[in-house]
């Protein structure tokens, strides 16, 4: 068994755990078991690195993500200090665009390209108007995530023409990749349109597309 495998588990009770403490508004638990579960992803990462198959490019490139990924964790910890979430808002995107330099250096550009774009442009319009008259100063930083974040999808889908990459390992990235951008779509509208009671949910759809996406590094070749 691949040796980042055994570390499923683990993110999985962490990840429990975390949603748990959020609900139940137990703030140091939460403060312990975020930094918690975003290091078992980076671990999970680093594992790829053992593996006689490994791709270097794509292996570098998710583990500079997920370091920015840790500093936007830690970051939105403290989400309701504006200044704080502005700073998160920034390092995921950083994040995103990592994911996005290794996504097209080894994808393919396809006819499902235009596709996948054109399904990106249709949920990215529809959500920006739907949370619009509350960004106020955040138009623009928003509208720029929106957009990044789109294109970082639109390149893990790309992957599924790549000959670098096998059917199923493509397919986490692409998964990965769209479990990513449906936790940010949760949480920007818990923010921005309307307060939900269960949002925190968004961790688990976080984790998972964070979790196939580095997992996708031990499966090459």
């Amino acid at each position: 068994m691949k040796p980042a495998l055994y570390l499923v588990p683990v993110l999985a009770v962490a990840v429990f755990l975390l949603i748990r403490a959020e609900f139940l508004g137990k703030r140091r638990q939460f403060y312990v078991l975020k930094p918690f579960s975003t290091l078992t992803v980076i671990a999970v990462a680093l594992l790829s690195f053992l593996e006689p198959t490994r791709n270097l490019t794509y292996g570098l490139g998710v583990l500079v993500g997920l370091v920015f990924s840790f500093g936007g964790d830690v970051a939105l910890m403290f989400q309701e200090n504006r200044r704080a979430f502005t700073v998160g808002l920034g390092l995921f995107l950083l994040a995103h665009v990592a994911y996005t330099v290794v996504f097209t250096a080894l994808g393919r550009f396809s006819a499902w390209d235009a596709l996948s774009a054109a399904v990106l442009l249709a949920a990215g319009v529809a959500f920006y108007r739907l949370i619009k008259s509350n960004l106020g100063t955040m138009r623009v930083p928003v509208v720029v995530y929106m957009v990044v974040i789109s294109v970082m999808v639109n390149r893990a889908v790309s992957t599924l023409a790549s000959p670098a990459f096998g059917t199923g390992q493509a397919a986490m990235v692409a998964i990965g990749a769209v479990l990513f951008y449906i936790s940010d779509v949760i949480l920007a509208a818990g923010r921005f349109w309307r307060p939900w009671k269960y949002g925190r949910i968004s961790l688990a759809f976080y984790y998972g597309g964070q979790l196939l996406i580095a997992l996708a590094g031990s499966y090459f070749g």
